[in-house]
């Protein structure tokens, strides 16, 4: 199994999520954001949305093109099938209260498969957690901004995945 293409991103889950979508496939879907809270990681097709347990403290998305499938790690924390189409061969990472985080040009447009993995999700929560309970004094806003960047782990999610075909066609008509 050989590594075709690594990109790799801090985003901030705002509102808990960070989403991974086709460039062209702005609309959110509801359905798959609620999926997302059931089992930490879903999505529609077009777009994947990465459930954390806590909204301010940056998290690793890393997005890995293999030649192959390939199989989630043993280690991972927990891991869950996924899919996701690019008809125009660029992936966003998306950022709900900020914006995009970064992008990264896939080998080809088309349908890819394989695997969302995660690791550190829970102990970054339980560390925002700990943080919280403890306010400091008046300055406490800025003690904040100091703890989130001074996380002792790093929340990771990981898409591994595999190009499987070409994306379907689109069809003007159904509009």
């Amino acid at each position: 199994m050989a590594l075709l293409a690594e990109y790799s991103c801090k985003a901030t889950p705002a509102r808990r999520v960070v989403e991974v979508y086709d460039a062209d496939a702005y609309l959110g879907d509801d359905d798959a954001m609620a999926a997302a809270r059931r089992q930490v990681v879903a999505g529609n097709g077009y777009h994947l949305y990465l459930l954390s347990l806590q909204p301010d403290i940056d998290v690793q998305v890393t997005i890995r093109i293999w030649d192959t499938r390939p199989t989630p790690p043993t280690s991972a924390e927990g891991h869950a099938a996924v899919s996701i189409e690019s008809e125009t061969g660029i992936l966003v990472v998306n950022q709900l209260e900020y914006g995009p985080a970064g992008e990264m040009t896939l080998p080809r447009p088309g349908v890819y498969e394989g695997h969302a993995w995660w690791e550190n999700r829970q102990a970054t929560a339980d560390y925002y957690t700990t943080i919280l309970d403890h306010p400091t004094d008046d300055t406490f806003e800025d003690h904040l901004t100091q703890a989130w960047s001074s996380c002792p782990v790093s929340e990771r999610y990981v898409l591994d995945l595999a190009y499987t075909g070409a994306p379907e066609p689109f069809d003007d008509e159904e509009l």
